[in-house]
């Protein structure tokens, strides 16, 4: 009587480990895909840079404001209990753009 209350303590304890580390994947990719935005790569790029990290399902959200670049990754949560719950992660970053047009002269 007890085993199915351990394999279900179990299972939640390996879904929210799995939550874990996808969350710690986003946040990577939005740090990376704000810095390549920040530096003037493309929006494709970002994507590209976002997926690599967090994984082929995740996808990125662009807008910059001002002098700002934010860059917004999200997915479902992975693992195998993943595609039972319900869970979308997301995480954000942001990084002031690099300014390319100054010239500096000795």
């Amino acid at each position: 009587m007890a085993l199915p209350a351990v394999v279900l303590v179990l299972a939640l304890l390996l879904a929210g480990g799995a939550a874990g580390i996808t969350q710690l994947r986003l946040e990577e990719a939005a740090r990376a895909g704000a810095r390549a935005l920040a530096r003037g790569d493309a929006e494709s790029s970002v994507q590209g840079i976002v997926q690599r990290i967090a994984g082929p399902e995740a996808h990125a959200g662009v807008e910059s404001g001002g002098d700002w670049r934010t860059v917004t990754a999200a997915s479902r949560a992975g693992g195998a209990l993943g595609a039972l719950i319900p869970w979308t992660l997301a995480a954000s970053a942001s990084a002031k753009a690099e300014t390319t047009n100054e010239v500096v002269t000795k």
